[in-house]
């Protein structure tokens, strides 16, 4: 394996002809250059330059490593710029988690506030579950994520810290011919015998599970969508009602409507989590996400 400052010295003798020119070059003694050189010949397995009277003049195997030396100091020379912007918070590389609701609104629009402070940031967006992302935090394969207490509470991970963004309602989406449609308030327990389209519901425990509890009955049927064009479109058809954030109003097609539930407690926390050791652009982020969430 070649080292790089042998690479280097190279690179400055085949660029100025002679092993007194790298040496003025790099601030070298010309017995350290040609030593320097005499090693790296050995590991290259034969002569890199020849020596003529005046200077010096690489060989077919110099001109052949100084190529790649050039390619790979300049690789190098790439990186550590990039690396230098990515700790600055002035480019780089972001890895921007959050879960499906999050991405119709709350986060694009804190992320086109980030490309206007910080244009030389490249975002690489991941939707994921709470739990997942969170694992991906702590596992520092994610910069900073959106997650939720929803449905079951929020995850613990290891090293990874969670601030507040703000409260999200949750409403209830019932099809325009639903006998509840046109109401302002809608009490749970007029919807006790309506099949519930959920992503989870009774593994653990859920907030619809305990918000029925409270009303005093239990769905009498659920159906297990994830997604939530699935759930829109199940419910469109009038083969069930849905939870929906408020989040997610903007992406509620037109044969649905969305009404406030009586029930107060129906409603989930909102989070930006970090993970130990959070890079400055993702604490921009952070700070434009509560901006954004702001009254």
């Amino acid at each position: 394996m070649f080292e790089i400052d042998a690479l280097r010295l190279l690179v400055a003798v085949a660029e100025t002809g002679s092993f007194t020119g790298a040496a003025t070059r790099l601030n070298y003694t010309q017995s350290a250059v040609s030593r320097r050189i005499a090693t790296l010949e050995q590991q290259a397995g034969g002569a890199l330059f020849e020596r003529l009277p005046r200077g010096v003049r690489p060989t077919p195997a110099g001109r052949a490593l100084h190529r790649h030396a050039v390619e790979v100091l300049d690789r190098l020379s790439r990186a550590e710029h990039e690396l230098a912007v990515l700790h600055a918070g002035h480019g780089g590389l972001l890895h921007v988690g959050a879960f499906a609701t999050a991405n119709i609104s709350l986060l694009p629009t804190a992320l086109r506030a980030l490309h206007e402070v910080r244009p030389d940031v490249e975002v690489v967006a991941v939707e994921g579950q709470t739990d997942t992302l969170l694992r991906r935090l702590a596992d520092a394969t994610l910069d900073i994520a959106v997650v939720s207490d929803y449905p079951s509470g929020l995850p613990q991970a290891d090293g990874v810290t969670t601030t507040v963004l703000c409260e999200d309602e949750l409403l209830v989406a019932l099809p325009r011919a639903h006998r509840l449609a046109g109401a302002e308030m809608v009490d749970l327990s007029e919807l006790r015998d309506e099949p519930w389209l959920q992503s989870a519901y009774g593994d653990r425990p859920t907030m619809l599970a305990d918000a029925c509890a409270r009303a005093g009955f239990t769905p009498r049927k659920i159906i297990r969508i994830a997604e939530w064009a699935g759930k829109f479109g199940y419910a469109a058809a009038g083969l069930g009602v849905a939870l929906v954030p408020s989040l997610a109003a903007r992406a509620v097609p037109d044969e649905l409507v969305l009404r406030h539930l009586s029930d107060p407690a129906l409603r989930r926390t909102v989070h930006v989590a970090l993970p130990p050791s959070p890079l400055p652009a993702a604490l921009k982020l952070r700070e434009l996400l509560h901006a954004v969430t702001r009254p």
